[in-house]
């Protein structure tokens, strides 16, 4: 892989995970709950998720899900379901996602978990990983290499974005923010994902 293409490839990379999206909310509002140490568990949930989907993509399995109705159909509504429930939540529910109180913390393996399932099913990941990656690689050179660094940086990414969301999650819970601020930003965190379940049900394969 020549140099200016990796160049390319981590800022189309950094572009892609920083953009905020569901999996940036989730690391906010546990970074807010439980502190940025705590949510680096779920920030490695989302990271897994992506080697997972970057494995699929590598070997050409994740084509082969894409190219399956019924699978690509089960991840996608499992994403719609649980985008939706957390959205409720943070809308509806008193403490949102979003904590101005520090409360009772969630466990090491419910961060993970939460992590994990709001990357993986989103078939927008499959989707991003199965196109990317063969725009990106040198057929002409040793294809593992490529696929390793490439691996590699996103994972980097993933780790340095999501803990700067954990970060102004956490920052929020300690600053004097009031209230009626911190359940405005519930609502609209809320509505961003509902937003993204809705549009995640017109993904098609």
């Amino acid at each position: 892989m020549e140099f200016g293409t990796f160049i390319l490839f981590a800022i189309t990379t950094f572009v892609v995970v920083f953009s905020p999206g569901p999996a940036a909310i989730t690391v906010t509002a546990q970074g807010s709950g439980n502190g940025v140490g705590r949510a680096q568990f779920g920030i490695i949930g989302i990271a897994s998720a992506n080697v997972i989907y970057f494995a699929l993509s590598a070997t050409g399995i994740a084509s082969l899900i894409i190219a399956s109705n019924t699978l690509f159909t089960i991840i996608k509504w499992v994403g719609v379901a649980y985008l939706a429930y957390l959205g409720l939540n943070a809308i509806f529910s008193k403490t949102g996602a979003l904590k101005v109180e520090p409360g009772t913390k969630d466990t090491r393996r419910t961060l993970f978990a939460k992590g994990f399932i709001v990357e993986f099913a989103n078939p927008k990941a499959l989707l991003y990983f199965a196109a990317i990656l063969p725009q990106f690689l040198d057929p002409s050179a040793p294809i593992a290499p490529q696929i390793a660094i490439m691996g590699l940086t996103t994972l980097v990414m993933d780790v340095v974005v999501y803990s700067a969301y954990a970060l102004l999650g956490q920052t929020i819970t300690q600053s004097s923010v009031k209230p009626w601020i911190v359940k405005t930003l519930n609502r609209t965190a809320g509505s961003a994902l509902l937003f993204a379940a809705f549009k995640m049900v017109r993904v098609s394969n």
